[in-house]
């Protein structure tokens, strides 16, 4: 479920807000219908409206998440389905039974603030939370996204840093709570880099000529194009040895591709080796063996 709209602003804070559901989709919280019902609950929270608002009913939900952990960094390609873990602690009040089936809750990730989320994701189910307490509960749930499909969720621009919140439905009351703000992660553009050293064999010293690519995935079109004006390290790793050592930085031209030439000391390994941008993750390439005679 993809939301891309402009609401009032609202703090970092937990905000409260009442949640309509059609009575088809109110039976079950552990329905299909999560996904879309856990982004309406988050639309209307991040909208400043309140439980007290008549438009929502009045119908308060006492929870408030925290310790919410989740990946540093998240890798997405073109068209693979892919799943993050997320743990949060939710503390309840009395009232609020965790255990109905009536009750659900997860976390989500959005791209800005919540008085400007350009995008949100969600997982396809609820969390699972077990109480710790007569108050409180250890949850653990996914963040679901579909970078292909017919549906996309993903564009390029929402490449980089995202935010984490928790949210909690009661359906049969109609209430809602979602807390923003609780952690951050990298949601990126997943990288691939290849390495072709030769000739192969080759006399010691000479010239060995280094090629290679990188690229990431495009979320608009569902390819992977080169990665241009990067820096990247040609790096050798002797035979025998299990360490790889920086020769040179070789910057991507534009198309991505990479070429430069060393001289062929020993038998050993040559690859590329790319460090990573808030937007496309490291990574490093097969080394491609030389043997030198």
């Amino acid at each position: 479920m993809r939301i891309r709209a402009t609401v009032a602003a609202v703090s970092g804070a937990l905000a409260l807000s009442a949640f309509v559901v059609p009575a088809a989709q109110a039976a079950d919280a552990g329905s299909s219908s999560f996904r879309a019902d856990a982004a309406q609950a988050v639309s209307h929270t991040a909208s400043g409206k309140t439980a007290f608002s008549s438009v929502f009913g009045a119908a308060d939900l006492d929870v408030s998440f925290s310790n919410l952990k989740i990946a540093k960094a998240v890798k997405v390609g073109t068209t693979n389905h892919v799943s993050t873990s997320v743990t949060y602690t939710l503390t309840h009040g009395a009232d609020v039974d965790i255990k109905s089936s009536d009750f659900a809750s997860g976390p989500f990730i959005y791209k800005g603030s919540p008085s400007d989320m350009g995008n949100t994701l969600f997982g396809d189910n609820p969390a699972t939370c077990t109480a710790t307490s007569a108050t409180t509960a250890a949850c653990k749930g996914l963040i679901d996204i579909y970078p292909g499909g017919s549906e996309p969720e993903l564009v390029n621009s929402d490449a980089g840093t995202w935010h984490a919140g928790a949210l909690a439905l009661v359906y049969s009351t109609k209430a809602s709570a979602a807390q923003f703000g609780l952690a951050t992660t990298l949601v990126q553009r997943n990288s691939t880099l290849t390495v072709n050293a030769a000739p192969e064999p080759v006399k010691k010293g000479a010239t060995v000529t280094v090629t290679g690519k990188l690229a990431r995935a495009n979320w608009e079109d569902h390819k992977y194009h080169g990665y241009t004006g990067q820096p990247v390290q040609l790096q050798f790793r002797k035979k025998g040895s299990s360490t790889y050592t920086t020769l040179k930085t070789v910057t991507t031209d534009s198309t991505g591709n990479l070429r430069t030439t060393t001289k062929a000391t020993v038998d050993g390994y040559y690859r590329y080796s790319f460090a990573g941008t808030s937007t496309t993750p490291a990574v490093n390439a097969t080394g491609d063996f030389v043997d030198v005679q």
